[in-house]
């Protein structure tokens, strides 16, 4: 017997499986079929793994690639919010200042609008006070004139009385006052 054939047996001149045989109830044969079954299931695992898993791990990491790209995508898209609400807030800040300057330069438009009326119309009745003053003093020189007419008259007819009467002191005295009373003391208290 060779060494190899003693290898393959136990003490007791059993063979290498017969130990399995008490222990699982196995046979040589059955032990062999286990083992080939085994490698077939290796090997069938190899296949189906290359078959079936490996198109599976794609298509995962596929699926982790687009989620991943989709959250890049979004990541992308909110900083392109986040600019554009800041470009959008400028442009909203510059509108404001914008309306705040026109409603500044509306403002110095009215204040010197209304300084050019309060001109006007100081100069407009500066010139109806003086073509007041001017009627007033043609008023006046009319009534001096109505005055000195008057005068003249009274004095013409107490002249004409003094003439035709040649009298005293006395008698001149007593026609003056007659004439003024006619005339009227308000006419020469004006």
């Amino acid at each position: 017997m060779d060494k190899t054939e003693n290898l393959i047996k136990d003490e007791n001149g059993n063979g290498l499986f017969a130990w399995m045989n008490r222990i699982f109830g196995l046979d040589a044969q059955m032990a062999a079929d286990l083992l080939i079954t085994l490698v077939a299931v290796f090997v069938l695992f190899m296949l189906l793994s290359y078959l079936l898993f490996n198109p599976a791990r794609e298509l995962l990491a596929k699926r982790q690639a687009k989620i991943q790209a989709d959250l890049d995508a979004a990541a992308r898209e909110k900083e392109d919010a986040v600019a554009f609400k800041a470009e959008y807030d400028a442009k909203i800040h510059a509108a404001d200042a914008e309306v705040d300057e026109i409603l500044a330069e509306g403002r110095k438009k009215a204040l010197k609008k209304e300084a050019e009326i309060v001109a006007g119309a100081q100069e407009e009745a500066a010139r109806i006070a003086q073509r007041a003053n001017k009627e007033i003093e043609l008023e006046k020189s009319k009534m001096r004139d109505e005055v000195k007419k008057e005068m003249i008259s009274v004095a013409s007819m107490m002249a004409g009385k003094f003439v035709a009467e040649s009298m005293d002191d006395k008698k001149q005295a007593q026609l003056v006052d007659e004439a003024l009373k006619e005339i009227g003391d308000d006419t020469w208290r004006r």
